[in-house]
């Protein structure tokens, strides 16, 4: 997101000024995400922000490269070695998806953190914020199970009208709302705005 790095960048010039003619020295960034959705993806993958322009240039003047890293259980094997938390938390993720296939979510998620706080696994975050993780991994799990559902059926109902009823129906603000459609479908905040207002009020 380019307005976030901005906003970062921006901590490092607040004393600065613009008209300054010396040159305003800032750390290297280094851009990373975490995938752990249910699509694959491969280990690791360069995401570029010139992948979205709507012509395709070979010597783009504005750039930005992600490391997008797979931390699906089972993936990134030598990172997760490294990282115990990281490691635990994709065991928990995967524990909740395996469980969610044969019961209720809520029973899944109930039986994940249970098994997880006995062997060990997170077990002190999971034990000191129990309800939290609970009611957040059953709305992040069915916010995720709408989403597909909309994904598979959304040519044929609407592409707009199916993600912002989804959003309804999983409690989301009208801001938020607006922020889901304007990334799934590349729009403009104003384009977005204008067609969540529509279908908000009319339904």
């Amino acid at each position: 997101d380019l307005v976030y790095i901005a906003k970062q960048l921006e901590k490092y010039t607040r004393d600065e000024t613009i008209y300054s003619s010396t040159l305003v020295k800032i750390p290297v960034p280094r851009f990373v995400v975490f995938y752990n959705g249910t699509d694959g993806q491969p280990e690791r993958q360069i995401l570029r922000l010139s992948d979205a322009f709507e012509k395709e240039t070979a010597e783009p003047e504005l750039e930005l490269k992600v490391l997008m890293l797979n931390i699906n259980f089972g993936h990134n094997k030598e990172l997760m070695e490294k990282c115990r938390t990281l490691r635990e938390y994709s065991q928990y993720v995967d524990r909740v998806r395996k469980y969610a296939k044969r019961m209720q979510i809520e029973e899944a998620v109930e039986r994940a953190v249970t098994e997880c706080i006995r062997e060990g696994i997170l077990a002190d975050f999971l034990s000191s914020q129990r309800a939290e993780v609970i009611a957040v991994s059953i709305f992040e799990y069915n916010e995720e199970e709408e989403m597909r559902k909309i994904r598979a059926s959304e040519y044929k109902n609407g592409k707009e009208e199916g993600i912002i009823e989804t959003c309804k129906d999983l409690g989301l603000s009208f801001e938020q709302t607006v922020e889901k459609l304007k990334l799934r479908f590349n729009i403009s905040e104003q384009e977005a705005r204008e067609k969540v207002r529509y279908l908000w009020d009319s339904k």
